[in-house]
């Protein structure tokens, strides 16, 4: 006897092939599992705002590029007059305008979308930042070294020296030297001054907390360190570690925020919108710029892509053909004419496809009837019934739109030649078997296709079918492994109940 283990291991593989590449799609490509998700997406809009002073213009805005726990989607600038270019210097991205001649009042927009992503982390420096040289005057020399000297004693790390120093330089402190290095000072520049002293390097970070509908919003600091492998980020107010959810840095290893040439009193101001849109929809945007963008449908012409979201569904119309057939025992006029049917309704919608295939079969059984008394060649008898099919169709069409259902135009999605081949079939049957096979056969096929079209018509099935088309893989293996399956139907356990108990 032969082994199944080859058999059994092949089907294995199948299934792992096709779940395992739905979720890499998934991963990568940001498509949902199920439909009607939806993502939200923050529109950031930074306004700037200056007197240019009848002469060239030149202002420069550092934009964010990827910060993180954030994914950037779009973004894009209104400046009508100016000439407007994103260049990226020594790292940094920066929103440039110019103008040959300006005077007055200049506002100049630029607008971001942002996802939330945490997947989305400052990568590490190329080359490990040294620690800038600072140059303290006396008496600020003197209480620098001593508040950094108490907080030595209390740490260990960069990340719990940069707490102990927080904790030490609070307003509420009593101690002379903090109370001398606060006065009058930057505080957030302060510390990353002090940790620069003490080795460790340091800088300030602006970042913008995200609040819905929120107009004039500024920028607030937050300190960074690098830590020796990644710069991590405190509130220089509380030393807490790591950056709120709702807070996007907007500025992290530039020099400046805002430079404007050929213009005074300048000022920029944020304003916010929190909106939401079908997570599917983003997935799309973003397949072009990924890698795995090539092997997504959506990269077709609309036409085709409208040709495989039906034909896609065709495997799950199979798999319960398969399943009621093999397993429940259902029997059906034809092996697939069910999945034909339920493709029909799909297009058709239910009810009115099922008044549409009773009355054209019904219909068709009648003219057979005639037909065979006529003593007919099969290829001829076949011929006049497509005709005859497509001429009942196009009355049912005719009949159903003058009675204003919209519906009745679409019936000519039926197979003409499969349903003509079934009124055949079904003739034969009655002769042969009887009106009660026919009627067996004939509703046993449309109650399969009504669960196939049930199957088919759910939307979470045309999501994942057409979206992660990988998941047939895994149809294909449960059929194959149902092909195997050779013990008793349902429909055969009330067959041979009498027998069960007769023996009891």
């Amino acid at each position: 006897m032969t082994s199944r283990l080859p058999f059994y291991f092949a089907i294995f593989l199948l299934i792992t092939a096709g779940l395992a590449l739905a979720v890499l799609r998934h991963v990568e490509l940001g498509i949902p599992w199920l439909p009607g998700k939806q993502q939200p997406v923050w529109l950031v809009e930074a306004r700037v705002d200056f007197m240019a002073m009848n002469e060239p213009v030149l202002a420069s805005l550092n934009v964010p590029d990827e910060p993180p726990g954030f994914h950037l989607l779009s973004e894009q600038a209104a400046s009508p007059g100016y000439g407007f270019s994103v260049v990226s210097e020594a790292g940094n991205r920066r929103a440039e305008w110019s103008k040959r001649f300006a005077t007055g009042s200049q506002t100049l927009y630029f607008k971001v979308q942002l996802i939330p992503d945490t997947s989305v982390t400052n990568e590490p420096p190329k080359e490990p930042p040294l620690a800038r040289r600072v140059f303290w005057e006396e008496p600020q020399a003197t209480a620098v070294r001593e508040v950094l000297q108490q907080a030595r004693r209390k740490s260990s790390s960069p990340e719990s020296l940069t707490r102990e120093l927080i904790k030490l330089l609070q307003p509420e402190s009593p101690e002379q030297n903090t109370t001398l290095l606060t006065s009058g000072t930057n505080y957030p520049e302060l510390l990353a001054r002090m940790l620069n002293h003490a080795g460790i390097p340091a800088r300030i970070a602006d970042g913008l907390q995200l609040e819905d509908a929120r107009r004039r919003q500024t920028l607030k600091p937050y300190l960074q360190i690098y830590n020796g492998e990644q710069w991590l980020t405190f509130n220089p107010h509380s030393g807490d570690q790591g950056l709120p959810d709702d807070v996007v840095l907007w500025r992290q290893n530039a020099v400046s925020l805002l430079d404007v040439v050929g213009g005074s009193d300048s000022q920029v101001s944020f304003s916010m919108l929190r909106q939401t849109v079908p997570a599917l929809q983003l997935a799309r945007v973003e397949a072009n710029d990924n890698g795995l963008g090539f092997i997504s449908l959506y990269q077709l012409p609309i036409e085709e892509q409208s040709m495989f979201r039906m034909l896609l569904l065709l495997p799950i119309g199979a798999l319960i053909v398969a399943f009621m057939r093999i397993v429940i025992g259902i029997r059906t006029s034809g092996t697939f004419m069910p999945v034909l049917i339920a493709v029909a309704f799909v297009q058709t919608s239910l009810v009115p496809g099922l008044v549409a295939f009773i009355s054209v079969v019904s219909m068709g059984l009648l003219m057979r009837g005639y037909l065979s008394a006529l003593n007919l060649l099969l290829v001829s008898r076949i011929s006049a019934l497509i005709i005859l099919v497509i001429f009942i169709t196009t009355g049912i069409s005719i009949v159903g739109y003058q009675m204003g259902f919209n519906t009745g135009m679409t019936v000519t999605f039926f197979p003409m030649i499969i349903l003509a081949w079934t009124i055949e079939r079904m003739s034969i049957l009655w002769e042969e078997e009887g009106a009660r096979e026919v009627l067996t056969q004939g509703f046993g096929s449309l109650f399969v296709a009504v669960l196939a079209y049930l199957a088919m018509s759910a939307p979470v099935a045309n999501h994942l079918t057409f979206n992660f088309p990988e998941l047939h893989l895994v149809v294909l293996g449960l059929i194959l492994v149902m092909g195997q399956y050779t013990g008793y139907k349902l429909t055969e356990l009330r067959r041979f109940h009498p027998m069960k108990a007769y023996k009891s």
